[in-house]
């Protein structure tokens, strides 16, 4: 009896032996998700890069190797590969035979993912049911019209770090004529076109663009264009590559006939797949016409936004009593043309919506230029209030406040303050008059009125018409014995009232006469 039990312990053990082998190697397997997964259900810190959380997991597996944790493992591993069953059968999909005889002489054992005939070369006949769905984030300036290529993933044939993955596909008649009856945004670039897009291999959440390293497409064995990098004008900041769709169109056979895409990239570690389309492509002018038909939200509305956020709260130490928003576009530092910003920032300043558009045209970030939050394209919407504010301010208002009751005043620019505030702080001197008679032997062109033209300055204000009338001509010393002769008193009385300006002070020169 105790052979029989030390035989069933041994067999016990030699089970769980080369369970938790196969567990292990289930979990080098894995995504960071899961990886982050399988950590937080047994009370693991989940943080840190997928090393860690891999060299984490196997000393998991290694130290408490307890059936809810194989059990744990095994619903991760059948999650993401639902093909393969079997507590045995716990292997990376690469290592599941299947003959690639069409793609050359350097074969390898791969598995029979989506997708696969088409990178064979062969078109199957009836499609295979993807492993993992990958989907692809829509993008605002492409209509998919048909898919002409699933997502399917990239292959690597051969332990080389760079591959060529081969898809065909045809076009029937209906989509070569929809290609060749669209009109043209630009010479040679059709309206309808036949795109491809390459994303990660994720079946979490939809998937943007992009692009694996050493990238290049070739369509009917001719190159075809690549976006390539946007340099960096910050310094140790690497350039951006643009991830969007690749523009095949030019290099396809418009007719009937199989049409081959090759695909070089770079193995390294990474998983991607790559989809073809017929899409509908649109201009930002086009999409601005969407937005300002479908898209405006009211002026009534607008000032229930404004209201909501002007509300006295009674838990707040600060009572707000309005709210200041520019009227300069923060992307253009112009005036706003069309205001429009994104539903679900919190903020009422607004950013002009075909700058924007034409942007994210040339250079997709749909991103909010105020807060840097996401800013889709399905989220804008063009402000009502602020569309007739613009109208009626003048193009010197830079910026309004709004009111609790839903008003606004405009807010004049300081600048303009100090302008108005030096002018009424400026002395105001009369003009000289140029049309007077010769006074004293001179002409009009050397004679300048005084400050003050009071009745009783003198003989020579009378002949002048009420001003008294300086020879500029003369030096200094002669100015100053004229004003001792006859100017004393009359000097004495203006300066009781209000003091006038020593003539020297106006240093004007003696032939320089300003008109007016």
């Amino acid at each position: 009896m105790s052979a029989l039990r030390l035989g069933l312990s041994r067999g016990c053990k030699a089970k769980m032996a080369a369970e938790q082998v196969e567990a292990m190697n289930m979990v080098k397997s894995f995504r960071v998700s899961d990886l982050q997964t399988l950590l937080a259900s047994m009370g693991r810190s989940k943080s840190g890069l997928k090393q860690d959380l891999v060299v984490r997991a196997l000393k998991l597996v290694q130290s408490e190797c307890s059936p809810e944790l194989l059990k744990s493992v095994r619903q991760l591993y059948e999650t993401r590969f639902p093909k393969t069953s079997g507590w045995l059968a716990a292997r990376r999909p690469e290592a599941v035979p299947v003959n690639y005889s069409s793609i050359g002489s350097t074969t390898r054992s791969l598995p029979q993912t989506q997708g696969a005939d088409y990178l064979n070369g062969s078109i199957p006949k009836q499609p295979a049911a993807p492993a993992a769905e990958v989907k692809l984030v829509s993008l605002p300036f492409y209509q998919t019209l048909e898919t002409l290529l699933p997502p399917t993933e990239l292959i690597a044939q051969n332990n080389e770090k760079l591959q060529d993955s081969q898809c065909i596909f045809e076009l029937t008649q209906s989509q070569v004529d929809q290609v060749r009856n669209s009109s043209e945004h630009r010479p040679g670039i059709k309206a309808v076109q036949v795109v491809l897009r390459i994303c990660y291999t994720d079946s979490i959440g939809v998937q943007e663009d992009q692009y694996p390293p050493n990238i290049a497409v070739r369509v009917n064995q001719s190159f075809c264009h690549v976006p390539g990098y946007y340099p960096s004008n910050k310094p140790g900041v690497e350039p951006r590559r643009p991830c969007r769709p690749v523009n095949i169109t030019p290099w396809l056979h418009l007719s009937t006939t199989t049409n081959r895409v090759t695909i070089t990239w770079g193995n390294f570690g990474k998983r991607y797949s790559v989809a073809i389309y017929l899409v509908r492509v649109f201009t930002s002018a086009e999409l601005f016409n969407q937005l300002k038909h479908c898209s405006v939200e009211s002026a009534e509305r607008c000032r229930e936004r404004i209201q909501d956020k002007l509300r006295f709260d009674p838990e707040s130490e600060i009572a707000t009593t309005g709210l200041r928003v520019s009227l300069i576009c923060p992307l253009v530092k112009m005036r706003l043309g069309v205001p429009c910003r994104v539903l679900t920032c919190a903020h009422l300043q607004c950013f002009d919506a075909v700058f924007f558009l034409q942007m994210n045209e040339k250079k997709p970030t749909w991103t909010c230029p105020v807060c840097d939050k996401p800013a889709p394209f399905e989220l804008l919407t063009i402000d009502g209030l602020l569309s007739e504010i613009l109208k009626e301010t003048e193009e010197e208002v830079e910026e309004i406040e709004y009111e609790t009751d839903g008003s606004w005043r405009p807010i004049r620019d300081e600048r303009d303050k100090d302008r108005e505030r030096e002018r009424s702080n400026t002395p105001v001197y009369p003009l000289v008059d140029i049309c007077v008679s010769e006074v004293n032997g001179h002409s009009p062109a050397h004679s300048s009125t005084s400050q003050s033209a009071k009745s009783g300055s003198g003989g020579a204000s009378a002949a002048s018409g009420g001003g008294v009338v300086v020879d500029l001509t003369l030096d200094s010393s002669s100015e100053e014995e004229a004003g001792g002769a006859g100017g004393d008193s009359s000097d004495t009385d203006d300066s009781q009232d209000s003091p006038s300006p020593k003539r020297g002070r106006y240093n004007y020169d003696k032939d320089l006469v300003t008109a007016y």
